[in-house]
């Protein structure tokens, strides 16, 4: 889940770990069937995704052409299942002995691509996310094995 702001931050236990200005707050959910190629086509996608404005106010620019920031969040929860009953199933969440190399590989390949340091939460911490949502832009990117095939 993508979501364009104009700020954002993470806390943990009142202490603030995290800040970006101007930018996306990415929060990452890792599946039980996403793999190494995934986080580094993700975050190619993620880059690339064209939802910042250009000069004539179109959403035409990404992340890399408005040199902004990225703050990623580890958030299994995007990955509920609550198709029975009223308690959201986890059951399709990666581990965290799958999920967190592949959300460190993640950081490693978005900080590639968009040539800077991308602060983050603390994975598997209770994490406290404020943002300024900024439009409000807010997208849903799956990787192309969770995609819908059509």
């Amino acid at each position: 889940m993508v979501q364009r702001c104009t700020q954002a931050s993470v806390s943990v236990g009142g202490i603030r770990v995290a800040e970006i200005g101007e930018g996306m707050v990415v929060l990452l959910g890792v599946s039980i069937e996403d793999a190494e190629k995934e986080a580094v086509w993700l975050a190619k996608k993620i880059s690339n995704l064209r939802i910042f404005a250009d000069a004539e106010g179109k959403m035409n620019q990404s992340l890399i052409d408005t040199a902004g920031q990225a703050l990623v969040v580890s958030q299994f929860t995007l990955l509920a299942d609550t198709s029975m009953g009223n308690r959201p199933a986890y059951i399709k969440a990666a581990r965290p002995e799958q999920a967190i190399p592949l959300y460190e590989l993640f950081v490693k390949e978005l900080e590639i691509h968009i040539q800077k340091p991308i602060p983050t939460g603390i994975f598997g911490a209770d994490m406290q996310v404020s943002l300024v949502n900024d439009g409000p832009v807010t997208i849903w990117v799956e990787s192309k094995s969770q995609a819908p095939k059509l």
